[in-house]
């Protein structure tokens, strides 16, 4: 988290959060989401501004509930997810060494891999072995190279997936509508907040 961004929540501890406003894209970019797209259900715009998208990445985290977050200073922006809270792109060297990097420019170590049932691939990883587990999408873009280095049966979900010499880990099938529960994330926070309201309003009503 940026500095100035610190500074800013111990002056102004109390600013109201804000949902829905900012989604994550299954491509990884950021959308900017008006009235308009939050009534219609609609992506949004993509954030183009490098500063802006730089901001963003530097102050996005997880609060205890698993909603993700952009901290704007000190108003905290619940970000609405397409898919998972990561989005990762895979590289390979020129010595054949593969490289996981997340969309806020984070290395992921993959310590599973997981095979949705509409063909994406996801990678989860736990920092040094502690919780709690990262869920990471692999972009679209880069599933020819995920192929070049995985076997897969006829099914295209059992294999294996060549990380490192010596290190090959087993593809795992998962149920995309499961994918938010069981990695412990919101997908949605400006949604749980309308219900959350009028679960409120209907026991004030009882």
């Amino acid at each position: 988290m940026d500095e100035i961004v610190r500074q800013a929540l111990a002056r102004w501890p109390d600013v109201p959060h804000c949902t829905g406003w900012l989604l994550l894209d299954a491509r990884g970019q950021w959308r900017l989401r008006d009235e308009a797209d939050q009534a219609a259900g609609t992506a949004g715009t993509p954030v183009r501004h490098e500063a802006l998208i730089g901001f963003i990445n530097r102050n996005y985290g997880c609060d205890e509930h698993g909603q993700w977050y952009f901290q704007n200073g000190p108003q905290r922006v619940y970000v609405e997810l397409e898919y998972t809270p990561l989005i990762v792109r895979l590289t390979c060297d020129a010595t054949g060494t593969l490289t996981l990097t997340d969309q806020t420019g984070q290395a992921l170590v993959p310590s599973a891999v997981y095979v949705d049932d509409a063909g994406s691939v996801l990678f989860a990883s736990t920092a040094e072995g502690r919780a709690p587990v990262r869920i990471a999408l692999l972009h679209d873009h880069d599933l020819d190279l995920f192929t070049d280095h995985a076997s897969l049966a006829e099914n295209g979900v059992d294999g294996t997936f060549v990380w490192r010499a010596g290190v090959s880990l087993p593809l795992k099938p998962v149920l995309r509508a499961q994918v938010p529960t069981r990695f412990g994330f919101v997908a949605s926070p400006a949604r749980d907040e309308v219900r959350a309201l009028a679960d409120g309003k209907a026991v004030s009503a009882g």
